[in-house]
């Protein structure tokens, strides 16, 4: 046998095992069988590097580190899922849906989103979920997971995306966690913990070791001939393809029948070997999903039910104040260690003042704690027959414990109202540098707080003129990682002006508002010569929101901000108002075949930078068809419907003009 057919016959052999083994779940090679074989595909390739091939099983063992994760933009946002705790409000979201909808019932697994992109049936790019919007780019991560397949099988669709969740099963995350204490290495929390830390890792060997899995529980971008017409028919198509999915799943007729299967399974959770946190109920067919449509944050076909929050009980020690970046100060617990959901807690919040003296909790009582959501620790309540008499009523700050400054109460909450408080400054900061603002990787909590410490920043725009210099004396830094960080806040720059407005903190300015604001005003020059009666007329804007930003947006201090941010290079514009170009603005494009010089995304990319909308089929209302090689019945139903057909040379000339 030549080395070619070797090596197609090893990768045949061991794709089918990772079939066998994460779709029909009927292992056929016993890990052991599967390493040998992989070694002697290994082996061969490193003889003969010319038949190598990128989505060889040999990626699995993963390859050189990477020097850093580049955020990418999904090409449909990855939205989260509305969450409930009761059985009842499950009933009223199924009541609002179109008459006598089947369901399916899934397993909400408690581990990282990531989008997997296959073009042409062969995996071209994993993303994480990040902020909906963009995420960072794992693909070499992923390529290491088994359950991940890099080719499709049969005859795949011509793009598909599928979204899912990848987890640590217990096993593994006990076996790690055994490893690191032997090394005397701080132990992971938890399996989610542990996963999102070993996708950030760098290095794709240490990912290959640490056995993480992959299950799918959704769609984004699908041009698929025959596309299935139902989430349950979809997923058989996926186990067809070789991706796996959950095989708890479970099709209902009515709400009971919905409220029976949330309640079996959540008797059997614990034992599925891996976390499950919740049940995603989601209307089974496609077209009464579009036609129920999404809110700006979630879809309205599909609601997750979380199960009941672990409690236990414990000693309430001390009460802190803690600054939040609007000057918000929020009472948090400190508490007796105790074990809940997987993680050691010793502080939960206590929400606000008259939350403590409505519950009437004090210091040195035994408060029952609860992670609500199985995420944040909260003081739910205590035990009135352990109290003894030495228990001492919280009282609320006369100053803030911060600056001093002054305290005012507004509604249940208190503020500090001190315009100089360096905590708020400091808590602004960390928010302006999170995922969901401006992104920056590697700029976390302990940064920020060594940066402010060390007064290298003490204003936003500061951020941008750090030098690799400047971090090199601070905690955790070498030259490599001290240049990683400055290419991530470089690289924020370009982030656009909605994240912007999100990040430096205007109080009642949140993502969705913040996208509201720069899809009517897509540049700093429009918005600061907008009136307030504008603002007021933007949808869902009351008088207080609109207020709110009007008085941001031309005090002094944030004439400042911004203007100091548009020094620093900082763009102060909508992505979407950049590199507008009349020749594709308003057209409607679809893409079939491929092409020399194009991935098929980063051209959709660019002709949407460039104004255009890129369809998956092709109709009347097409503006432009671009044929590439192996073009398919697109091509053939645009010559039939008379549409314009571009080849890539068209292409190339036309972006270039």
């Amino acid at each position: 046998m030549s080395p070619e057919e070797s090596i197609a016959n090893l990768t045949t052999l061991l794709n089918r095992a990772n079939y066998d083994y994460y779709v029909d779940a009927s292992p056929t090679l016993s890990d052991r069988e599967y390493d040998q074989l992989l070694l002697e595909l290994t082996q061969l390739e490193v003889e003969h590097p010319e038949l190598a091939n990128e989505n060889s099983p040999t990626q699995r063992v993963g390859g050189e580190p990477i020097d850093a994760f580049h955020s990418v933009q999904h090409n449909v946002p990855m939205q989260s899922i509305d969450n409930t705790y009761t059985l009842e409000d499950v009933e009223l979201w199924y009541s609002k849906l179109p008459s006598s909808s089947i369901c399916i019932c899934d397993p909400k697994i408690d581990g990282v989103a990531i989008s997997l992109r296959y073009e042409q049936g062969a995996l071209v790019s994993a993303i994480t979920r990040g902020d909906g919007e963009s995420g960072d780019d794992v693909t070499v991560q992923a390529k290491t997971i088994r359950s991940i397949p890099l080719t499709l099988r049969g005859d795949p669709p011509e793009i598909l995306e599928v979204r899912g969740e990848i987890f640590m099963p217990n096993a593994s995350f006990e076996e790690i966690n055994l490893q690191r204490e032997t090394e005397g290495v701080q132990l992971f929390a938890n399996a989610r913990n542990a996963t999102a830390g070993t996708l950030k890792s760098l290095d794709p060997k240490k990912v290959a070791k640490r056995k993480l899995a992959f299950l799918a529980h959704g769609k984004g971008e699908v041009v698929w001939e025959g596309m299935p017409s139902s989430w349950s028919e979809f997923v058989q198509g996926l186990r067809d393809l070789g991706i796996p999915s959950s095989d708890k799943a479970t099709i209902c007729n009515t709400p009971s029948e919905i409220t029976k299967a949330v309640v079996s399974f959540g008797d059997v959770k614990d034992s599925l070997g891996y976390g499950v946190d919740g049940m995603v109920v989601r209307v089974n067919d496609f077209a009464s999903q579009v036609e129920l449509g999404a809110t700006s944050k979630s879809p309205r076909w599909c609601i997750a039910y979380k199960y009941p929050a672990e409690q236990g009980v414990t000693k309430l020690l001390s009460v802190d104040w803690q600054v939040g970046k609007n000057g918000t100060l929020t009472p948090r617990a400190t508490m007796e260690p105790i074990q809940l959901a997987g993680t050691t807690v010793q502080h939960a919040t206590l929400h606000n003042i008259d939350e403590i003296h409505r519950k009437d909790i004090r210091i040195f009582d035994s408060v029952v704690v609860e992670k609500a959501g199985e995420i944040i620790p909260q003081v739910v309540g205590f035990k009135e027959d352990a109290r003894d008499g030495s228990q001492i009523i919280i009282e609320p700050p006369k100053g803030c414990p911060k600056c001093d400054g002054p305290v005012e109460k507004e509604g249940p909450k208190l503020y500090c109202v001190s315009p100089e408080c360096p905590a708020q400054f400091r808590e602004k900061v960390k928010w302006f540098a999170a995922r969901d603002q401006m992104n920056i990787d590697g700029l976390g909590d302990k940064v920020v707080d060594q940066l402010v410490d060390a007064g290298l920043v003490q204003h936003f725009a500061d951020l941008y003129r750090l030098q690799s210099s400047d971090l090199l004396p601070l905690e955790g830094f070498a030259e490599k990682s001290a240049e990683a960080l400055v290419a991530a806040i470089e690289e924020s720059k370009t982030r656009g002006l909605a994240r912007v407005l999100s990040g430096v903190g205007i109080r009642l300015v949140g993502r969705a508002t913040a996208k509201t604001i720069a899809r009517n005003f897509p540049d700093l020059d429009s918005l600061q010569q907008a009136t307030l009666e504008e603002f007021v007329a933007l949808d869902d804007f009351g008088k207080i929101t609109a207020e709110t930003l009007f008085k941001a947006i031309h005090c002094k201090k944030g004439q400042t901000l911004f203007r100091r941010l548009q020094d620093a290079g900082v763009l102060l514009e909508s992505k979407k108002s950049q590199n507008i170009d009349p020749a594709f603005a308003g057209k409607i494009f679809v893409i079939t075949g491929t092409f020399e010089h194009w991935e098929r995304k980063k051209l959709t990319d660019e002709l949407e930078k460039r104004g255009a909308k890129v369809s998956g089929s092709v109709s009347k209302n097409t503006s432009i068809v671009l044929a590439g090689e192996k073009a398919g019945s697109k091509l053939k139903k645009a010559v039939s419907l008379g549409v314009e057909v571009w080849d890539e040379a068209q292409l190339t000339a036309s972006l270039s003009g």
